[in-house]
């Protein structure tokens, strides 16, 4: 599968840096690693539109300074490049993700390992961070749970270690679709992982808990969705949104029964809990 890699220089990086992956998020690009100066961010070949890039407002703002270069990477080693990017990471003391090239830390009590590939959710971003943070504080012990925009099905992979029965992991991406069932099964869980988005999920199948980690457009676009399979006081916990984009989550979410309970902030990037209150 042949790539495009765009590398991005921004000056000054807070919260510049930020401000830029959120649009970017709304475009097909899949993955972000953190560089110096700004980040490294890449696109599928037959999807990259390099004129949608330039008519992005932030690359006209006054206030940023932002360069990038551009190139085909159809041969590129992922592993490699995630090897050489990826950090482990430690959430609370409680979550440590970490890769099979890293040193184990038994002393906290929930280890993930991830191999990762071009799939978003190592925790490095501060949506997925958000997300295991708001997840150490809910109740999973036998819920149903789906998790929409599974990326590397880290966060299916918390839920079933929390406890929860039946999990279903959702991506669109085969890359994802892939890397999920490749950490599941190295994480010793039980996960259905499925290829496609919300227009797949069936009838039958009502959740307790619903994770979504994607982007501002695609929830509000797919909320009501989420709403018709989520159980009455069940919880959607979203991510992949800005600080600014808090009012236009809980004004859609409110149209369907979803109430707000709390909110998660890292960077300016935030996690909203809604409960399905009927």
């Amino acid at each position: 599968m042949k790539y495009t890699e765009y590398q991005f220089i921004v000056k000054p990086l807070d919260p510049w840096k930020d401000i830029l992956i959120a649009y970017l998020a709304e475009l097909p690009f899949e993955s972000f690693i953190d560089t110096e100066d700004g980040f490294l961010t890449y696109v599928k070949t037959d999807q990259d539109n390099e004129e949608q890039v330039k008519k992005l407002p932030i690359l006209s703002s006054s206030d940023v300074q932002i360069i990038y270069k551009r190139k085909n990477v159809p041969d590129i080693n992922w592993n490699e490049e995630w090897e050489k990017n990826f950090s482990p990471i430690n959430i609370e003391n409680k979550i440590y993700l970490h890769a099979n090239f890293h040193p184990k830390k038994d002393t906290i009590p929930y280890q993930i390992l991830i191999q990762p590939k071009m799939s978003f959710g190592t925790g490095h971003h501060e949506t997925t961070y958000n997300m295991l943070h708001a997840m150490l504080s809910m109740d999973f012990q036998g819920k149903s749970v789906l998790d929409m925009g599974c990326g590397t099905g880290v966060l299916a992979i918390f839920a079933k270690m929390k406890g929860a029965g039946y999990v279903e992991a959702i991506d669109i991406d085969e890359w994802s679709y892939e890397n999920s069932i490749e950490n599941a099964q190295k994480n010793l869980v039980e996960i259905t992982v499925r290829l496609g988005d919300a227009n797949i999920l069936k009838e039958e199948t009502m959740f307790d808990v619903i994770l979504a980690n994607i982007n501002k457009n695609i929830l509000l676009q797919d909320i009501k969705t989420y709403s018709k399979y989520l159980k009455p006081q069940g919880k959607l916990l979203v991510s992949g949104i800005y600080n600014h984009d808090y009012e236009d989550i809980i004004v859609e979410s409110s149209k369907y029964g979803l109430k707000f309970e709390q909110k998660w902030e890292k960077n300016n990037w935030i996690s909203i809990l809604l409960n399905h209150d009927l």
